[in-house]
């Protein structure tokens, strides 16, 4: 199971809010870049990064930020995802050296988007999965949609995408630990790759998750906990290859 460090940009900081609300924000470092080679030295394979300021606003405002911590940790694969509306933000950012991008908001309101990138850009489209009492949120969380969670999954795993983040809004930034259960009932349902976010907090929520990556949990994104001390990575990355 892959466990992937989270970098949230807002305002050009590395922050983390809590369950999505952009006025309830906490600043870790002035400097995204160097929170990005942290991780990678500390042995990261994957990294998160959401553009928050993109989220909110519905086109990137943060890509030339995130160019530079690709270029800066070559080898780390890069996830990004945040106000990435059009084709255009998609090749910016994979040109950038984004391994995948993360589709949120449009995957929900314009299907036929979705299809068209996994057409174009195979292998390199995410889709997120943003849910507050089993109902999708977009809009950088600020709307509740009337999809379920699964129905927009399967619909998803036919356009053909390459793994579904999937963040249980009320958990997020909470350090109240990850909704292993939804998230475990997802991944079992699907044959996409399902990976969690949203709550994770110690490392008992990590083991729970490892139990059941064979339900197809693929990996796990971990942000507060880290930045707060609750996880130390190169221990829970240990014990994870390990068991």
């Amino acid at each position: 199971m892959f466990l992937i460090p989270a970098i949230d940009i807002k305002n050009g900081q590395c922050v983390r809010l809590r369950q999505g609300k952009m006025d309830d924000v906490t600043v870790f470092s002035e400097d995204p870049v160097a929170v990005a080679r942290r991780w990678a030295e500390a042995g990261a394979e994957r990294l998160h990064i959401v553009d928050l300021d993109g989220a909110a606003t519905g086109r990137p405002v943060h890509a030339e930020l995130i160019q530079r911590i690709c270029e800066a940790n070559p080898n780390l694969a890069v996830q990004v995802g945040g106000g990435i509306r059009d084709e255009e933000a998609v090749q910016g950012y994979l040109d950038a050296g984004a391994q995948w991008v993360i589709i949120g908001t449009r995957a929900v309101t314009a299907p036929h988007f979705l299809r068209d990138l996994c057409v174009e850009y195979p292998r390199h489209i995410v889709v997120g999965l943003d849910a507050r009492d089993g109902r999708v949120a977009v809009d950088g969380w600020s709307k509740l949609s009337h999809h379920t969670v699964l129905e927009l999954a399967q619909q998803f795993e036919e356009d053909g995408v390459e793994a579904i983040v999937y963040t249980d809004i009320g958990r997020d930034g909470m350090m109240k630990g990850v909704n292993v259960e939804a998230t475990r009932e997802l991944a079992a349902q699907i044959r996409t790759p399902v990976i969690a976010s949203g709550g994770v907090s110690t490392m008992d929520d990590l083991r729970a998750l490892h139990a059941v990556e064979e339900d197809g949990v693929v990996g796990a994104i971990i942000g507060r906990a880290l930045y707060e001390g609750t996880i130390d990575f190169k221990q829970a990355i240990e014990e994870m290859a390990g068991s």
